[in-house]
């Protein structure tokens, strides 16, 4: 399919000019390279503009009967129309070419028209309408794509847990800053009888949609299964891994952490999934880091069988749950907050709420951090175990 002409409207009560016009463009008339519009005053060519919306160039006179030439630039601008004006006057007439040009005039040319001048300044105008028109599609596609965005987050955002009722038992608090407009972390929490509450902290391989994508399927998985066998959450993600091995010919991975907390006996059940090492925050200030539980990331590998640790906490504890958005975070000289910066901040927190040990370490990490940019998402989850809960009988 050949390019489409160059559409160009000429606005001059000379009649000869059209003439003289076409006789000097004839041979790029003919192949295709432009087709000329006519006009004999402002409101003809504003008339001819409303019949073709594919001109974007007009060569208008300055001075025309019914409808002068700065008059029709005011409409122009008034109707926001995506037109580049080049004006044509005389060349004593300066002082309405210099307000031509400060109503938005791209060029100028006076008269009597050089044609040789003319049809540079018809091709540098053209190239200027291209620019312009190229900036608006790539300005548009830009709108276009952070409206998607919007949606994405907005999608993921409905996947966040609502905050849990203040309770004597225990206390949560997650926290997510995603490095984009998307992340590829998540968290949950979620009561899974009314002694059992679960605890899920991940992260997607990956930046941007794509892992966001993943990691609200992943979430959602879980979620489906989670009732299946949540005292052995093991077993849980050995059915949420087979699933996402199912369609991941990307084979996009993720590294989970699942937990259930036993809140009539402080006893925690977990399968941890390649994640980083949870920790336990003690009463006394000091610091237990969750053992390994030995399984791999989940979406690579089906059948493995994933296997359930399980540690106990006392009343007081707090067991801190982070991705490595956390301690892989850099400053300007590369250097890493460290797992050993995190133990020594939540070491300080011994005690206190959730909320304040995850924006506590939210904080250090970014006063660690600095200036430099974020280059990955920053999830954490806090939950300290208050007083052991009674359940009656019913």
């Amino acid at each position: 399919m050949g390019k489409s002409p160059t559409q160009v409207l000429v606005v001059d009560d000379e009649e000869d000019l059209e003439l003289l016009v076409r006789q000097k463009f004839r041979r790029k008339i003919r192949e295709g390279e432009f087709n000329f519009f006519f006009a004999h005053n402002g409101k003809e060519a504003l008339d001819v503009l409303n019949e073709n919306p594919d001109v974007h160039l007009v060569l208008s006179d300055i001075n025309m009967p019914v409808m002068d030439g700065l008059t029709l630039l005011n409409e122009l601008a008034a109707k926001d129309r995506d037109v580049q004006a080049v004006m044509v006057s005389a060349y004593g007439d300066m002082k309405n070419i210099r307000t031509a040009m400060n109503r938005g005039a791209f060029d100028f040319l006076t008269k009597p028209i050089d044609f040789n001048d003319f049809e540079t300044t018809i091709e540098k105008s053209i190239r200027h309408v291209q620019s312009v028109q190229a900036a608006a599609e790539v300005h548009d596609r830009l709108v276009a794509v952070k409206q998607e965005l919007d949606m994405a987050r907005n999608v993921q955002t409905s996947f966040e847990p609502n905050p849990l009722p203040a309770s004597d038992h225990y206390d949560v608090k997650a926290l997510i800053i995603p490095a984009r407009e998307v992340g590829g972390d998540l968290y949950d929490f979620f009561f899974l009888d009314e002694s059992h509450l679960g605890l899920v902290i991940a992260d997607v391989s990956g930046k941007g949609v794509p892992a966001a994508l993943f990691a609200t399927v992943t979430q959602a998985l879980l979620r489906a299964v989670r009732l299946k066998d949540y005292l052995a959450p093991g077993n849980c993600l050995t059915i949420v891994n087979d699933l996402l091995c199912e369609n991941n010919p990307t084979c996009v991975f993720t590294t989970l952490f699942f937990g259930v907390l036993d809140l009539q006996t402080g006893d925690f059940k977990y399968a941890n999934a390649g994640h980083n090492l949870p920790r336990v925050v003690k009463t006394n200030a000091e610091i237990e880091v969750v053992p390994k539980t030995g399984n791999i990331v989940l979406g690579v590998q089906p059948g493995h069988k994933y296997r359930t640790g399980e540690i106990q906490l006392t009343p007081g504890d707090t067991l801190f749950l982070y991705t490595d958005g956390v301690t892989e975070a850099q400053d300007n000289q590369n250097m890493e907050f460290t797992e050993s910066r995190l133990d020594e901040r939540l070491a300080k927190l011994s005690g206190a709420s959730s909320e304040l040990v995850v924006t506590n370490v939210v904080d250090a990490v970014h006063e660690f951090v600095g200036d430099a940019v974020q280059s990955d998402d920053i999830t954490c989850l806090s939950v300290r175990f208050l007083a052991p809960l009674t359940v009656h009988p019913s």
